[in-house]
């Protein structure tokens, strides 16, 4: 009887010893005699002692942080980069058959695409087509990590550096494309005024009296100011009338 009891306990207790409980956002990968026999779904699963092994996966979207790596553009300048993966496993058997420390493969082929992908675009590509950049590495490690029942959603670039030296030559390259921009400006404004002072001109001319009338409404206006001092300059047309008149006397 005793010898009954030990054996009922016994039973009973590699019973709970068996059981194993499965997250929602988990699977479980079983092993009978090292042989993979199935994925454990979430809830109560039973895993017998000796027997049988499992390892659990997270399925849930992971964020890696990929270390500052520094690489060379196409035009030969060194730029120190660092980007986060977006990642989760697909399947979860494929992750533990396939690959060893899928965690830490994923992260070591980001930094070598990485670097290989900044090593194909010059400083300028870089700088502004970020966003390009980070989806083509993204397409790269998502095909590479399709083996192992991976799925990258997203790769995105954090940080850029320059060396000090590097960030000064930038800094004056951009002060002088300001520069240009504003030369380019005021040229285009002079050439407008230009074409309109010559519309103005030629449409004064057409008109007679005109540009007089014109003349008196412009010192119309200066004279409004109480502190302007005012210069009439006479038209030399109205000179030659009056000396005309002079002599018919």
């Amino acid at each position: 009887m005793v010898l009954l009891n030990w054996i009922i306990g016994a039973v009973i207790l590699y019973f709970l010893a068996s059981l194993r409980v499965v997250n929602e956002y988990e699977r479980g990968v079983k092993f009978t005699f090292g042989k993979f026999t199935g994925i454990m779904n979430p809830g109560l699963r039973v895993v017998l002692p000796v027997i049988q092994t499992w390892q659990k996966v997270d399925m849930r979207v992971k964020a890696v942080d990929v270390p500052d790596q520094e690489s060379i553009t196409k035009d030969n300048i060194t730029v120190g980069i660092n980007a986060v993966i977006y990642y989760k496993v697909s399947d979860a058997k494929k992750a533990i058959l396939e690959v060893e420390r899928f965690k830490y493969a994923v992260s070591q082929l980001a930094q070598t695409t990485m670097r290989n992908i900044v090593g194909e675009v010059e400083l300028d590509d870089l700088l502004s087509k970020r966003d390009k950049i980070s989806e083509e590495i993204r397409k790269i490690i998502d095909k590479e990590t399709d083996p192992w029942g991976i799925k990258v959603n997203a790769v995105e670039l954090k940080d850029i550096t320059l060396a000090p030296d590097m960030k000064r030559v930038i800094g004056k390259q951009a002060e002088a494309e300001r520069e240009k921009r504003a030369v380019i400006i005021k040229a285009e404004g002079e050439v407008i005024a230009a074409n309109n002072m010559s519309k103005a001109a030629n449409t004064l001319a057409k008109g007679p009296g005109a540009l007089h009338l014109r003349t008196l409404q412009s010192i119309n206006d200066m004279s409004s100011d109480k502190s302007n001092t005012v210069v009439f300059a006479v038209p030399l047309e109205i000179l030659k009338a009056f000396e005309g008149y002079k002599k018919k006397k």
